[in-house]
């Protein structure tokens, strides 16, 4: 069925919009409505293009949703007690282990230790996940669950937590597949019209099934890890194909790639050496993925026609990966680059590299950020420079790292602040247009022709204040010419 949206006010200008066949077929001032047509009148509500998260780990923020919050505490001893009052008040299951997310430690006065846990839990094992999912901390119970009885801590940091992650993220499918409707749902209502999904170690066979189940609020954009690289090739999948019998929903994405770790886990690769960490294993962080290896991955994809995304968070680790790009003379995307060098931001656009970045990291690192990269902060999420020098960007949530909200993002690129504190290095901050832009997916603007996946904001963006943009109402999403969501709007 047709729909004539009339009154929306896109780029200033107040237009009709006539969807069609789940693509916009009219633009113009005044539309006659065709007989049959689906009515909405948006009242002079700014139509967006429908919103993409470039970067998700969409199942892990579907069981963060469901988990033990612990975003807002300050200590290892805060976190602790806010477990053992979650142990007391709404114990798992037996048998089963307490799982809470968010945690951030590198600026807690206290260090997370096993035998904090073990105060409050008793005979019940405790599985914390870091906020960056780099790292977890154990109690004594699960640490001899996972077969690290002896470990001094109880702190598993990248490969020794990756089992732990796999195991804690086994929940039965019907339960992740409602949890994982009930997120898409609300990313919908923040105008979300797809993500791309880096949940390893290859989603698209699930989200296929999922799609098929009926969970059909979003777009997909689905990636490969290493380990099913094989399989990807087998199967003569290429990036940007579209996965059969998914309604157009669901498409063969990059390969993903991580190549070191995280600022607040202190093990993304560096030049320079963390404080405190000189003479440990580890100083300058953690290289996971050397270009001894990354290149032939990089190359056996190419060759297969998918593109790459590789993780790279340390300027170390950003330098090696743009090395690793210019040798095999593919374009790509690097995910996150945080930290970059001075001569390595020009490259990104002189190798076709996309800088996939996540504005609001930005935001929940600036003090571990100002302390454990002292002094080169002004290069750190460095935007406006990518920006200036040509680069493509893209913006995402990393959710559950941040959650997955285009508005936060959005905000954070454009004000980085988010709260009353002072900017954090404003030189970096982007345009809101462009910031939209770099949010809108490869659809582009609102054209003729275009799909037909919008967003309705109650608010003009242009209009609201920079820390606004963090809440700013949404009215209406709609995915290929259908509501995904559809709040006050009423059709006649």
């Amino acid at each position: 069925m047709a729909t004539l949206l009339t009154s929306a006010k896109i780029d200033g200008a107040v237009q009709d919009v006539l969807v069609d066949g789940g693509t916009i077929t009219a633009i113009a001032p005044h539309l006659d409505r065709p007989s049959g047509a689906e009515h909405v009148d948006l009242d002079g509500r700014t139509l967006l293009p429908g919103l993409w998260d470039n970067h998700v780990h969409f199942d892990q923020w579907a069981l963060a949703r469901q988990r033990l919050d612990l975003a807002a505490t300050g200590s290892a001893a805060e976190a602790a007690a806010l477990a053992g009052e979650r142990l007391r008040t709404d114990p798992p299951a037996a048998g089963s282990a307490l799982v809470g997310f968010g945690f951030r430690d590198a600026l807690w006065p206290d260090a997370p230790h096993k035998d904090l846990l073990d105060a409050v839990s008793g005979e019940t094992a405790v599985v914390l996940v870091a906020a960056d999912l780099h790292c977890c901390w154990l109690n004594s119970v699960a640490a001899r669950h996972y077969g690290h009885p002896d470990h001094p801590t109880g702190v598993l940091r990248e490969t020794d937590w990756h089992p732990v992650m796999e195991d804690i993220r086994k929940v039965p499918q019907d339960v992740l597949d409602r949890w994982a409707g009930d997120a898409a749902r609300s990313a919908a209502a923040r105008g979300v019209v797809g993500i791309v999904d880096f949940e390893a170690p290859w989603q698209l066979d699930a989200w296929a099934a999922r799609i098929a189940g009926g969970c059909d609020a979003l777009r997909v954009i689905g990636s490969v890890w290493p380990s099913h690289l094989d399989d990807a090739v087998a199967r003569r999948l290429r990036t940007g194909d579209v996965v059969p019998d998914t309604g157009g929903l669901l498409t063969m994405g990059p390969l993903k790639v991580v190549t070191d770790g995280s600022l607040n886990t202190r093990t993304a690769y560096c030049h320079d050496p963390y404080p405190g960490l000189a003479g440990t294993a580890h100083p300058c962080g953690m290289l996971l993925v050397a270009p001894s290896e990354l290149v032939p991955l990089l190359r056996t994809a190419a060759g297969a026609g998918i593109g790459a995304a590789v993780h790279a968070i340390g300027d170390h680790a950003n330098t090696l990966v743009l090395d690793a790009f210019e040798t095999v003379g593919t374009g790509g995307r690097i995910e996150h680059a945080q930290l970059l060098t001075d001569a390595d931001v020009a490259r990104f656009a002189e190798l076709g590299i996309v800088a996939s970045v996540q504005p609001e990291h930005a935001m929940d690192d600036r003090d571990v950020a100002d302390r454990l990269w002292a002094g080169r902060t002004h290069r750190a999420f460095a935007f406006r420079s990518l920006l200036d020098s040509g680069a493509g960007l893209v913006l995402g949530s990393d959710a559950p790292v941040a959650p997955l909200d285009p508005w936060i993002t959005i905000a954070a690129a454009v004000s980085r602040t988010a709260d009353d504190r002072p900017r954090w290095h404003p030189e970096q901050e982007i345009p809101l247009d462009v910031a939209i832009s770099a949010s809108a997916g490869p659809d582009g603007p609102l054209t003729v022709g275009r799909r037909a996946d919008l967003a309705v904001a109650d608010r003009d963006p242009a209009s609201t204040p920079p820390l606004e943009l963090r809440d700013l109402p949404i009215a209406a999403t709609m995915v290929g010419g259908r509501w995904t969501h559809q709040g006050s709007l009423v059709d006649y």
